[in-house]
């Protein structure tokens, strides 16, 4: 008998094994003090959660976490587990997946795990203390950190997407987004499963997205390296956009500097100066455009950042030993 959205519960019911792995089922609750999901035998498929507020609880064989806003938990199949709202918290909000993992997610949530097939990706928030909005940071936050809690948004509304891809049938025009009006009346459950071929295959996508955020901008991911944040974000400026008309001023903008304290701090940190790490960036980019493009060598620079290309040719010869014709034709050396 195939499941489908209505014959769910809003709750799982204790020992529920949850859904077979070849489907992929999304939901997201609001649950109150009370709610627990256990299941002795654990799930056939893989579990996602992701909490948008309050406190969750969640537990994979002997290993244990607790969960708050942004936090993804994965538990993984074939082990008992159990979860529900955190003790002493008045409610938990959270989407849900189950679903079969891709082959790539493992290696993503592999730095995370926790052990017994539970992994836990927190996010870098600003009340992390490595973090420069921190009480705890010496350094003031700039118009860098100040997105709408960094990918929080965009992880939200690929969640939306994935809700409303699963409900889709196949025929007419996708739907862009989860429309409100589908909600139920009390706006605490919203539950879809993906039965055809192109609705499942969308809402994974959707989910894909969701794991590499999640895991892109993860506490960990960034920090240890001892990088002030100030200059480690103006190197994610200019990697993110090397053909980007940057200066020394605009970069030191936007991390709230002074341009001469912003190339000073740069510099003592890095071992070399702003600029040098731009024209860097620079010519990596235009390697990897001559490796997979058959753009001309002047579109090349000019995409690359480069306003003339006599000088790119001159750097890009003094970098790589031959100039970017040749370049095209003896292989890869980026990194080198």
């Amino acid at each position: 008998m195939p499941v489908t959205a209505d014959g769910l519960p809003e709750t799982a019911t204790h020992g529920d094994p949850g859904p077979p792995p070849g489907l992929v089922v999304v939901g997201r609750y609001d649950e109150r003090p009370g709610y627990s999901v256990q299941r002795p035998r654990g799930a056939d498929s893989w579990l996602l959660t992701w909490t948008v507020g309050g406190r969750g609880t969640l537990r994979q064989g002997r290993t244990e976490t607790g969960a708050g806003a942004g936090d993804l938990v994965v538990l993984a199949p074939g082990t008992p587990h159990r979860y529900g709202v955190q003790q002493g918290a008045d409610h938990w909000e959270f989407w849900w997946v189950h679903c079969g993992a891709r082959p790539s997610w493992t290696a993503w949530l592999g730095p995370h795990g926790r052990g017994d097939g539970l992994y836990v990706v927190t996010p870098d928030s600003p009340n992390s203390p490595d973090s420069p909005d921190s009480p705890n940071s010496p350094h003031s936050p700039g118009p860098a950190d100040s997105g709408a809690d960094g990918p929080r948004a965009r992880i939200e509304a690929a969640f939306h997407r994935m809700l409303a891809d699963a409900r889709w049938t196949g025929t007419g025009t996708p739907p862009e987004t989860a429309p409100p009006a589908s909600a139920p009346t009390d706006d605490r459950v919203a539950v879809a499963v993906a039965h055809g071929t192109t609705a499942r295959e969308l809402a994974l996508c959707a989910l894909e997205e969701v794991v590499l955020l999640t895991t892109g901008a993860a506490r960990g991911t960034r920090t240890g390296t001892g990088v002030d944040p100030r200059v480690q974000c103006a190197r994610e400026l200019i990697a993110a956009d090397p053909g980007a008309p940057h200066t020394v001023r605009s970069l030191a903008a936007e991390v709230s500097l002074s341009p001469s304290r912003f190339a000073h701090l740069f510099t003592r940190q890095l071992g070399r100066s702003p600029m040098r790490e731009l024209r860097e960036a620079r010519l990596n980019h235009a390697a990897r455009l001559l490796e997979s493009t058959d753009l001309s060598v002047e579109r090349v620079a000019a995409a690359s950042g480069f306003a003339s290309p006599f000088h790119f040719n001159r750097v890009f010869r003094a970098r790589y030993g031959t100039p970017p014709g040749a370049y095209r034709t003896t292989g890869p050396m980026v990194g080198t």
